[in-house]
């Protein structure tokens, strides 16, 4: 049975002060005791303890050192360059603090990874999801034609219509996966150049007048602008991030409400343009995870009303591929205030 290392080193301590003292005492005994008396008991006491006092040092260092080389090669994060045998006793504090740093990284990996793979799952969990429902939709419309539907032709065009919403569904839930997924892999490309965010703010109203019309919504500036507002950024992504923001609202705004949009000042380089809904307003426990892609508050109404459930994770990356922030602020019952950063034409 082999000795912990604690053990070999107290034990091999214990037999050298134990010959140590055997020889000093046997000295002080026989030889020097008979002509200086109890002054050279005092002495040798004084010698045993120096002696004894070296050599407990000189056998720390060198069984620390050891065992410090011996974690200085198996640990990547340190040098064994940076030990020498001398600092071999003082160098305990800095591989706590190295090893204490290592850990702490390690564990947050080990965190990030989790966080990643349970990412992945939900991930491809929805996926197969949104693309399921739709297609389903369509199948069961084509079989039911297929079995004699077909012949019928109010039923017909009926079913046909149903399927090819299905089939538009599931168009824009890949459109919305690619744009994503050419966002995170290839990065943004931004045709940046100068335009008026007002002329551009006022040409998605009128785009999207009909659709907010059907629920009684209003499209609206929050208050008269007498001059343009000049920005600097992708007309094409900065659109589509307008777009975006206004289909929601008017989506979840309560009916006979309103959408204002607003732009202000943020600083000496920014604009910050709001988008103001008096809808149903967000619940707190899901604002931090609403930019997630796929992620819904309300899992049955978001898929009545249509949509991949990438749009505000597009957002998002646009925001940022442009430096600028996506902000949030929304009181459930009240509405919501999605609003975003961008640089003014200096």
């Amino acid at each position: 049975m082999r000795l912990k290392k604690t053990y070999s080193y107290a034990l091999w301590s214990a037999v050298y002060l134990t010959l140590l003292s055997v020889c000093i005492a046997s000295i002080s005994y026989f030889i020097i005791s008979k002509h200086l008396g109890i002054f050279t008991i005092l002495i040798s006491i004084l010698a045993l303890f120096i002696i004894s006092f070296l050599i407990i040092q000189y056998r720390a260092e060198h069984f620390i050192y050891r065992r410090l080389k011996k974690l200085y090669k198996e640990v990547s994060i340190l040098n064994i360059n940076d030990l020498t045998r001398d600092s071999a006793t003082t160098d305990i504090d800095k591989l706590s603090k190295s090893m204490q740093k290592f850990v702490e990284g390690q564990r947050l990996e080990i965190k990030n990874l989790t966080e990643r793979d349970s990412f992945r799952r939900d991930f491809l969990g929805n996926v197969a999801h949104e693309l399921k429902t739709p297609l389903f939709t369509v199948q069961g419309y084509i079989l039911t034609l297929i079995e004699g539907a077909i012949n019928d032709k109010q039923i017909r065009m009926k079913y046909l219509d149903r399927a090819n919403k299905g089939v538009e569904r599931l168009v824009a839930v890949i459109k919305d996966l690619d744009m994503i997924a050419k966002l995170e892999n290839e990065g943004t490309k931004l045709n940046i150049e100068v335009f008026n965010l007002l002329e551009l703010i006022q040409n998605v109203f009128d785009l999207f007048e009909m659709k907010a019309k059907k629920r009684n919504i209003s499209l609206k500036f929050d208050k008269i602008y007498e001059f343009p507002v000049f920005v600097k950024g992708d007309i094409e992504k900065i659109e589509q991030v307008l777009i975006n923001l206004v289909v929601n609202s008017i989506k979840y705004g309560k009916p006979n409400g309103t959408t204002f949009v607003g732009v202000e000042s943020y600083n000496d380089k920014k604009f910050i343009l709001k988008v103001i809904d008096n809808g149903e307003g967000i619940k707190k426990e899901h604002l931090p995870r609403l930019f997630e892609r796929f992620y819904r508050v309300d899992q049955s109404r978001s898929r009545e009303q249509g949509g991949s459930g990438l749009g505000l994770s597009i957002v998002k990356h646009i925001v940022e591929a442009h430096g600028n922030t996506i902000l949030l602020k929304s009181t459930y019952g009240e509405g919501s205030e999605f609003s975003f950063t961008i640089d003014k034409a200096l």
